[in-house]
């Protein structure tokens, strides 16, 4: 995502270096969050929508995210996609060390 920032309109904070935190980091690390200067702390799908309409390339996709039909499949989907997160992770770090 850091890659289609173009304009550096995002600060991507990684909250396993941050050293203040608002939330736990358990909570923070279970799932996707994000937010607007002047807005509240988003999660999941609607985080991602956030995200998106800042990026020049996603924007379509975060506007499509603002119809509430739209947020709730992509949450469902990101929801099912959190099932398989760590099998995914596992996956990538197996072939990093081999790499």
């Amino acid at each position: 995502m850091r890659k289609l920032d173009w304009f550096n309109r995002v600060d991507f904070i990684d909250v396993l270096s941050a050293e203040e935190c608002p939330v736990q980091r358990d909570t923070l690390l279970a799932r996707f969050h994000c937010q607007s200067l002047d807005g509240p702390l988003l999660s999941g799908a609607a985080a991602f929508a956030l995200l998106w309409r800042s990026l020049p390339l996603l924007r379509p996709l975060g506007e499509l995210a603002r119809v509430p039909f739209v947020l709730r499949v992509l949450e469902r989907l990101y929801l099912r996609f959190l099932v398989i997160r760590p099998r995914l992770q596992s996956i990538f770090t197996i072939r990093e060390t081999q790499g």
